[in-house]
């Protein structure tokens, strides 16, 4: 009995067929799915399915902290490639569209719950803050969000906040510290507050339309105070005047508590007699006046009454054929003074328009 015994000789090609491929070939600029592998302060590497592991390469310190905050190895992730092989032999990616996708996306969320997040002021403006959190999210908290600042409002300080405003187009995102005080919360800070009286305050910012201040509360924190431009003088003023300051204390009588902006209204000049109160009481009911128009709107026409007293001929009292224009003198009727101590006027017409009331 013999064995026969067959010898096949194999070659290194014929063993290069017997095995099937499944490599990821990348291309600059290709989208790919991948899975974390590794992930440290010096290194991040992604599973692409390539020949080797795929280096992260993202020189933006914000987005890295929140990569490195954010992941765990075995994540999926999604890659951008920007460079299909480096001297190395490694595909290089960026995280930075996977990141932007995750953070609105967290935004939207955030925005829906109302949820607290803490931020850091990155920079003190004239208008509020540029702030940022801990996962890399930056955007903007005005003056009118903040409340119960102390005075060391600086660059490190820590806030809770909330999302009240997204634009994904424009990249902006807006904090809002007040959405995180109850309303309940805001009424004990205020108890103490009454109508009427005389408060210190200390001016924070002063914008266009008026002067926001910060008062002290029970607890020591800071309340927020403001003086609407109206409530300033008892003239009419275009701006506020360059003696208030930031920084400079003053004393004014409290109107109210806003439940809504969560801020106590002021004003200065009820601090002085008025000193049109006696002249207005001269503006009788269906007394006939004159005076040069100052400003004509879609609302109607301003009046100049002469010391300091204006006048309003609202544009439902102005014949759709009656034409006026500013520096032009016009009679009129009075009709009321409004509790903003503005003359209610009713223009004199030499003949009455059909349909004219």
């Amino acid at each position: 009995m013999s064995l026969v015994k067959t010898n096949k000789a194999v070659t290194m090609a014929d063993l290069m067929k017997s095995v099937t491929t499944n490599f990821v070939s990348p291309h600059k600029g290709d989208l790919l799915e991948g899975r974390v592998n590794k992930l440290s302060s010096s290194e991040i590497l992604i599973d692409i399915g390539a020949k080797s592991l795929a280096v992260v390469l993202e020189k933006d310190k914000k987005i890295l902290r929140s990569l490195l905050g954010s992941l765990k190895v075995g994540d999926k992730v999604s890659v951008s490639v920007l460079n299909p092989e480096s001297d190395f032999g490694n595909t290089v990616v960026s995280l930075r569209r996977f990141n932007d996708e995750r953070v609105w996306e967290k935004l939207e969320v955030l925005q829906k719950s109302k949820e607290k997040i803490e931020v850091t002021i990155d920079e003190v403006t004239k208008g509020g803050f540029l702030v940022s959190t801990r996962n890399g999210i930056s955007g903007f908290l005005p003056n009118s969000q903040v409340s119960f600042l102390d005075t060391a409002v600086a660059v490190g300080k820590n806030l809770n906040v909330c999302v009240i405003e997204l634009s994904r187009p424009l990249k902006k995102v807006i904090f809002s510290q007040k959405a995180t005080v109850k309303a309940q919360d805001f009424a004990k800070q205020v108890a103490h507050i009454k109508r009427g009286e005389l408060i210190k305050s200390t001016i924070s910012n002063i914008a266009p339309f008026g002067i926001f201040t910060l008062l002290d509360s029970k607890d020591g924190q800071k309340i927020e105070g403001f003086v609407h431009i109206s409530e300033v003088a008892w003239e009419k003023l275009e701006n506020i005047p360059q003696s208030f300051k930031p920084g400079d204390e003053f004393e004014a009588q409290v109107l109210g508590a806003d439940k809504d902006a969560k801020r106590i209204n002021l004003s200065i000049k009820r601090l002085t007699t008025n000193p049109y109160e006696e002249k207005l009481k001269e503006f009788t009911i269906d007394k006939k006046v004159s005076g040069t128009i100052t400003r004509v709107s879609s609302n109607g026409i301003t009046v100049d009454l002469g010391a300091g007293i204006e006048g309003i001929i609202k544009k439902e009292k102005i014949p759709p054929t009656v034409t006026y224009s500013q520096g032009s003198l016009v009679e009129a009727t009075v009709l009321e003074v409004d509790r903003n101590q503005r003359v209610v006027l009713a223009p004199v017409l030499k003949e009455k328009p059909i349909g004219y009331r």
